[in-house]
């Protein structure tokens, strides 16, 4: 992911100016590493070392949004339907 990429989705799903940190931005930034990884795996369906690594960013994507749902459902509804999550 490039920076000007990264700088992107965290102004899309900032709460607050400066915001770097919030679980909406890191769910978005994890969301598009997965998408980007998926995409890598399709094409290399033996790289085993990658794809650990992509459950490993789904599961943690899954435990932020489980701490969103405990926090603010509002906000959880709106990240899921922001980002197109399928649930």
């Amino acid at each position: 992911m490039l920076k000007e990429e990264k700088l992107a989705i965290m102004q899309e799903y900032a709460t607050h100016e400066g915001d770097t940190g919030s679980p909406e931005v890191q769910i978005a930034l994890l969301s598009k590493r997965i998408k980007d990884l998926t995409a890598h795996l399709q094409q290399h369906p033996k790289d085993h070392h990658s794809r650990r690594g992509l459950y490993k960013m789904i599961g943690q994507r899954k435990s932020l949004l489980k701490y969103l749902t405990k926090v603010d459902i509002e906000r959880y509804r709106s990240i899921i339907k922001r980002l197109g999550i399928r649930k």
